[in-house]
């Protein structure tokens, strides 16, 4: 029974990688147009990636997405390829890789985790996609594409524009995972033992 489990649980993983990338790749086409960062439902998944899928299965979901992305499928919010890396929003994809693990890390931390422990490491997350984004979005802006572009602009329109959704969706997330995280985790005790043998 044993050699099964361990037979398919890779296997699992994959899947549940390529799902979760698939997710998020919808969510950057449900977006609200916003100047230079548009709203999209993308962090949506990058929480759930993170908290329900564990931090290395969860980082490679969106590690898969990116790469998709970047090899020229159009599953970004203005399309993708290579040339994506000059976008001023590419931060916040890179931010999607480091958020999905950082909550991934701090929920596997708690036996039994509660709504707060959810919101704590969505926030986590959500500062971490900002944080890289705005970085980002100020190098792309004045280096890359030569364009002046205050910190006061980079707040504007890389922070304080486009983060009250995503607080509303950090909630939204947290309220749906602690009630889903019960039932998806043995699987994910399963497939973290697994990747660790």
């Amino acid at each position: 029974m044993m050699m099964k489990q361990k037979a398919t649980t890779p296997t699992t993983g994959l899947i549940l990688a390529a799902m979760f990338a698939s997710l998020t790749a919808i969510g950057a086409f449900i977006k609200v147009p916003v100047p230079f960062v548009p709203f999209t439902l993308q962090i949506l998944f990058v929480y759930f990636a993170g908290s329900l899928l564990g931090s290395r299965i969860g980082a490679l979901s969106q590690l898969v997405y990116l790469t998709i992305g970047l090899v020229g499928v159009p599953v970004f919010a203005e399309g993708g390829g290579i040339g994506y890396v000059l976008k001023p929003t590419f931060g916040y994809l890179v931010g999607f890789v480091l958020a999905s693990y950082a909550i991934g890390q701090l929920i596997e931390r708690k036996e039994k985790p509660t709504w707060r422990d959810f919101v704590i490491a969505h926030f986590t997350g959500l500062l971490l996609v900002y944080g890289a984004g705005t970085v980002y979005l100020y190098a792309a802006m004045n280096v890359l594409i030569g364009k002046t572009f205050t910190v006061w602009q980079t707040f504007l329109y890389g922070f304080l524009l486009a983060v009250p959704g995503d607080i509303i969706l950090c909630l939204v997330a947290s309220a749906i995972a602690v009630k889903v995280h019960k039932h998806v985790s043995p699987l994910k005790h399963r497939l973290r033992g697994e990747m660790k043998a």
